[in-house]
């Protein structure tokens, strides 16, 4: 597993003719004895990885929706090192890639080199650090270099050119574009300026490109993935998950990947 699996997987769903699909669901929510049930469940219904947030009491990137899930998996008694021993106990069972997202202060806490470990061992082929801009990537780059991670690098609609650039070619596994300026969360519409903003990272990046932040129906599923590779999908997925409405959380999978039938 590691930064090429990753990739790869992306691709291969992009060669059958479909886009792919990551959903973001908060490790700990409701509990971690839940964790490997909702993985299968993500792979059956055809989600290319899994995005797999670290709960944490200050997540800034984080809206109302993905907030809420984190108090409740900490109130849980989620932590880091349980949810890497849940990670480690499921590994073998669970094929597609693992992301996991989390803000720099919990690894601090943690200790990186132990993180960068222990993320080797539980099987995880990526990272997201919101709060780690390209600049402070040397903070990590010691420990991530020990590992087959892919660290991955999100750019916004207000990025400029030169920085988007610099971003495309130090990304790994997948460039995150984030499609709307704000915080996660459901948004009723997407951004005008949002095909030639994907139309620039694609000219610019040797990695696949994901779109995420503010997506939340079938429709806006199909219109945004068009334009990049697939979509990356929070706030819906994780209120989806807490209602218990399986079937939708599907339905916004197959907007992108196809059906089973369209995957064989």
């Amino acid at each position: 597993m590691g930064k090429e699996q990753l990739q790869q997987a992306i691709e291969k769903v992009v060669e059958r003719g479909n886009k792919a699909f990551i959903p973001y669901i908060m490790a700990g929510d409701p509990d971690l004895s839940h964790l490997k049930e909702q993985l299968l469940f993500l792979e059956k219904a055809g989600a290319t990885a899994v995005e797999l947030g670290i709960p944490f009491s200050d997540p800034v990137a984080d809206g109302p929706t993905i907030q809420d899930a984190g108090q409740r998996a900490l109130e849980s008694g989620a932590t880091v090192k349980k949810l890497m021993t849940a990670l480690a106990s499921c590994r073998e069972e669970v094929s597609i890639p693992i992301v996991l997202m989390t803000y720099i202060n919990p690894l601090f806490k943690y200790g990186l080199s132990q993180f960068f470990k222990d993320c080797q061992t539980a099987g995880v082929d990526g990272i997201i650090i919101p709060d780690v801009p390209l600049e402070q990537r040397p903070l990590i780059e010691e420990h991530m270099n020990q590992t087959d991670l892919a660290l991955i690098q999100l750019v916004t609609l207000t990025s400029p050119d030169h920085r988007i650039e610099r971003l495309a070619k130090a990304s790994e596994g997948f460039l995150y574009a984030v499609t709307v300026t704000g915080i996660t969360g459901a948004r009723s519409a997407v951004s005008e300026n949002l095909e030639s903003f994907i139309y620039s990272l694609k000219k610019h990046s040797s990695v696949p490109v994901m779109a995420g932040f503010g997506i939340s129906t079938p429709e806006q599923v199909k219109e945004i993935s068009s334009l990049g590779d697939g979509v990356i999908v929070g706030s819906r997925i994780v209120d989806l998950m807490h209602q218990g409405k399986r079937e939708e959380i599907t339905q916004l999978i197959e907007a992108a990947v196809g059906t089973p039938a369209s995957r064989q």
